[in-house]
This record gives C-alpha cells, sequence and structure tokens, in this order.
C-alpha cells in the first residue's frame, strides 16, 4: 500500500496540525509512515480511537518485543513501555496509585501554591520581561516530579535534560538514546541504594523498601521504572503546563472569568487538556490478531496510532470543537484515554494544574504575551510538544 503521508506533521503546539483536520474529515484511518521508517495505521477518529482502546485485538506490552513495530526509537526494556503492569505483577502497583491518586499525600496543595509563587516571583525579580515556560511550566513541573518521587531538588536541569533527550525524536542515534538512558537509570538505582530503610523519601524509596521485601523486579528493572515515572511525568506535566498557558494568554476574557470565580478553575483545566495540543507523537497500539477498523482491515502484527489531540476535536463528539468554552459540559475529553488504558498520571494532572493556575492569574493578573503566537518558539522533534520560551509580561 502507498504511503501518501511522514508522521508526525508537527511538533509546534501553536495549533493542531492541518494533515490532521483533513485526515479526520476524509480517511480517519490512515496509512502513514513513521520516524523509524516503518507503516503504520493512524487513527484521528474520537469513536475508532476508544474502540482501539477498549477492544483487546490492539495490545500495547508487546511493543516492546524485539521484532515488534516501533514508532520512533527502539524501546531499550519491556518494562520502560508496560511500566504499570510491571508493577502490578511485582506488588508495588497499589504504592503507585495511592501516590498518584486523588489526595496525593507528597504533594499538597499549599506546598504546590507556595513553590508555584516561588517560580513567578523569581520571573518577577528579574524582569520587567520573563519566559512563563521556564519559571512556571517547568519549574512546577520538576518541582512536583522530585518531590513526589523523593528526588533532591538540586538535581533537577540534570534530571531534566536527560529526560528532553529521552522524549526527542530523529534527532539523536540510538546509540546516544541508549547511553542517556543509563545515566537516568544508573542514578535512580543509586539513589534508591543510598536510602535508609522505613525512612522514605518519597515514592521511590518506599517502591524499593517494597520490592526489598517481596522481590518482585530486579533492582534494574525497579530503577527502569521510577526514571520512567520521572521522564514521563516531567515533561508530559511540563508540556501540558506550557502549551494550556500559551492557550489561557490568547483569551484574556476566558482569564478575567476565570479570575472572577476561581471556583471555576477544574472545568477550565478540562478544556484544556481537550484542546491543547501536547502530543509530537502518539499512543501506538500493537494489532494481535486481524481486525475491522472502521473501513479499513487491520492485520496481526501491524501498528495503530492514535493522535488524541486530534480526537479530542473531533466535530462527531464535541459540538462546535473548535471553540474554547470553558464551561464545556460534558467534556468527554481523551487526553488520559479510555477504560482500562487510563493514564495514573490524570490526577496529578488535574489537581496540580489546577492549583498551579489559579496562584498564576491571583499574581500576575494583568500577564500577557510580548510576542504574536506565531513567534512563539518551539523545540524540535519533541514526542510531549514544549515551548521553548513563552515571553511575557505583566
Amino acid at each position: 500500500m502507498t504511503v501518501d503521508y511522514r508522521y508526525p506533521f508537527s511538533t509546534k503546539g501553536d495549533r493542531l496540525a492541518p494533515e490532521l483536520t483533513d485526515l479526520q474529515r476524509r480517511c480517519p484511518v490512515a496509512r502513514v509512515g513513521t520516524n523509524s521508517g516503518e507503516e503504520a495505521w493512524l487513527v484521528t477518529s474520537y469513536e475508532l480511537t476508544k474502540h482501539v482502546l477498549r477492544d483487546r485485538a490492539f495490545a500495547r506490552s508487546v511493543l516492546a518485543d524485539a521484532d515488534s513495530p516501533a514508532q520512533d526509537a527502539p524501546i531499550l526494556a519491556p518494562e520502560l513501555l508496560d511500566a504499570m503492569n510491571h508493577l502490578h505483577q511485582a506488588g508495588l502497583r497499589d504504592e503507585v496509585l495511592r501516590a498518584l491518586g486523588r489526595d496525593q499525600p507528597d504533594l499538597p496543595a499549599d506546598w504546590v501554591a507556595a513553590i508555584t509563587r516561588q517560580g513567578l516571583d523569581a520571573m518577577v525579580r528579574e524582569g520587567p520581561a520573563g519566559d512563563l515556560q521556564r519559571h512556571f511550566a517547568e519549574w512546577v513541573a520538576a518541582q512536583c516530579l522530585c518531590r513526589l518521587l523523593g528526588l533532591p531538588f538540586a538535581d533537577h536541569r540534570w534530571l531534566a535534560e536527560r529526560a528532553d533527550i529521552d522524549l526527542t525524536m530523529v534527532t539523536y542515534s540510538p546509540e546516544e538514546l541508549a547511553r542517556n538512558w543509563a545515566e537516568i537509570r544508573t542514578y535512580m538505582q543509586e539513589h534508591m541504594a543510598a536510602r535508609r530503610p522505613g525512612e522514605p523519601r518519597g515514592l521511590a524509596d518506599r517502591l524499593a523498601d517494597l520490592n526489598a521485601r517481596q522481590h518482585g523486579l530486579m533492582d534494574q528493572q525497579l530503577a527502569n521504572i521510577v526514571a520512567v515515572l520521572f521522564v514521563s511525568g516531567y515533561e508530559d506535566f511540563a508540556s501540558f503546563l506550557g502549551v494550556a498557558a500559551l492557550n489561557l494568554l490568547q483569551r484574556p476574557e476566558v482569564i478575567d472569568a476565570v479570575r472572577a470565580r476561581p471556583e471555576t478553575m477544574p472545568q477550565c483545566v478540562e478544556e484544556l487538556l481537550r484542546c491543547s495540543v501536547v502530543l509530537g507523537n502518539a499512543i501506538p497500539r500493537y494489532v494481535t490478531r486481524d481486525a475491522e477498523l472502521g473501513s479499513v482491515t487491520v492485520a496481526e502484527g501491524d501498528l495503530v496510532l492514535l493522535s488524541l489531540d486530534a480526537v479530542n476535536v473531533d466535530p462527531a463528539a464535541f459540538a462546535d470543537p473548535e471553540i474554547f468554552d470553558p464551561t464545556r459540559t460534558p467534556n468527554p475529553h481523551l487526553r488520559f484515554g479510555y477504560g482500562r488504558h487510563h493514564c495514573p498520571g490524570a490526577h496529578v494532572v488535574r489537581r496540580q494544574s489546577d492549583t498551579a493556575f489559579r496562584v498564576l492569574l491571583d499574581r500576575l493578573p494583568r500577564i500577557r504575551l510580548t510576542v504574536p503566537i506565531a513567534q512563539v518558539p518551539w523545540h524540535p522533534h519533541r514526542m510531549a510538544i514544549m515551548p521553548a520560551e513563552i515571553p511575557v509580561d505583566w
């Protein structure tokens, strides 16, 4: 079959790539080429994405097998792609879900509010203009992930640099990516080895203490999983906070409305989750048996890619999807997946974004972009789309 498109189409978050809009209208299951040089089926339909996420004919864990198709660079270890199943089999999953659940005992709201103010205060001191990506999005994400896992915040720049490399597509060779990951894994392994049993500094130490009793994972496997928790958590959260902030800054009337009624911020966050363009790649699934997907037949062994950015603006699922409506109800976006395939970090992003944006709008009520949105720079080839800078004044 001829491949007419090379995916991804864009790694900028200022708008949805027009190719995705076109495919959603004409061909919601389309054959595309990927960064790895292989072919895949790209899905842009809301209903078909829900179908893939609930049907066991489409699996994720086998994508870590050596002979499985790849979207980008090869997967270095099975637990990197299937961390929650490995934690479940080792008896550690419940500890992670407690840390990431609705209550989030490691991340009290007053602490998150305080560190958000610290970042903004530092930006104001450096004024009269500043970078909201560095002082808000990346600052809040790094603070939260370091505290959650019990990592020293003094190391956050070193960790963030390696997280950036790991989630950058096409730029680095497989050998460079493997060396970079080995450094992150070694850091996590040494961090947990230096713990005092029974005196956990955070989730990483609690997992290490439990694993020492249950022996469900090898030390290297656990270090890989803790590294995944940091890399994916930091990159996805910093990406969302940055792109969402840009979406708000383009809508001063929304800022004014939410400042007047801060209790509406959770609903505003849901709309930001729906409409923010944050996926540089797509959510992959492996076809485990021949199946029908819309108007096409997908074969066992095929790779399926789900574009959640496109899915969340599908007019078949959302009225006036191009309109940012902070009062949208219901808002059944698929930003965190669907059914049994639901992102375990969803509660962290929702709760901490609510707190961080309330503080931002309270601390800097007249904040505004200092350049047109088209001039905001973006990091190229990121799996989690990230502004390189958000220039603002206040």
